[in-house]
């Protein structure tokens, strides 16, 4: 079973949470996905509500795939547990991704360092001022870079689980999610 670890911070976006929680987590395969959601705390504060995770940011470290979802503000410091987590599940191997602004924790972490990446297209001014080892790509709907991959916000963050679900198995199985989702396997980005 591959384990996907959603991490939760506080101020995150309800939408980028759930992205990856229905993609992965609804597709029936006899050794497919676990999805965990992994909180900041044992309750995680978002515009619209507040949240109960039973799984906290350090039980991601073991995850097969580590996915950060974007946060209302990226000006704010990223917490130091997000860093530590990030880079710990990124040593072990993980398969790291963020969608939207969740790219602040990865480049907070090094892990964009000298790769291409991308944000939502707000944050991306701010993602290139503040980390300018990173090339930021604003006219795209995701970036892979292998083991780390960044997706733009809202639904590009669909279009990069697609992607994963792709990459992990095969086309047939994406057409499945993408059509769960009732949603276009690929689009144009830009």
């Amino acid at each position: 079973m591959h384990e996907v670890a959603v991490l939760a911070l506080h101020g995150v976006i309800a939408f980028d949470l759930t992205i990856p929680c229905e993609t992965f987590g609804r597709l029936s395969l006899p050794d497919g996905y676990r999805v965990r959601v992994c909180g900041e705390g044992p309750e995680v504060r978002s515009s619209a509500f507040t949240i109960r995770t039973p799984w906290t940011l350090a039980e991601a470290v073991d995850a097969d795939t580590v996915i950060v979802a974007g946060i209302e503000d990226p000006s704010l410091p990223v917490p130091d547990a997000a860093i530590e987590v990030v880079r710990a599940a990124a040593k072990e191997g993980a398969r790291v991704a963020s969608i939207c602004t969740g790219a602040f924790v990865l480049a907070a972490a090094g892990l964009l360092d000298g790769r291409r990446a991308t944000t939502h297209w707000r944050a991306a001014q701010l993602l290139a001022a503040r980390y300018p080892q990173i090339t930021v790509d604003a006219n795209v709907l995701f970036v892979d870079e292998g083991p780390v991959l960044t997706s733009a916000g809202a639904s590009a963050g669909l279009d990069l689980c697609l992607h994963m679900v792709r990459r992990d198995h095969g086309q047939a199985v994406a057409a499945d999610a993408a059509r769960l989702a009732v949603a276009p396997l690929d689009r144009a980005g830009g």
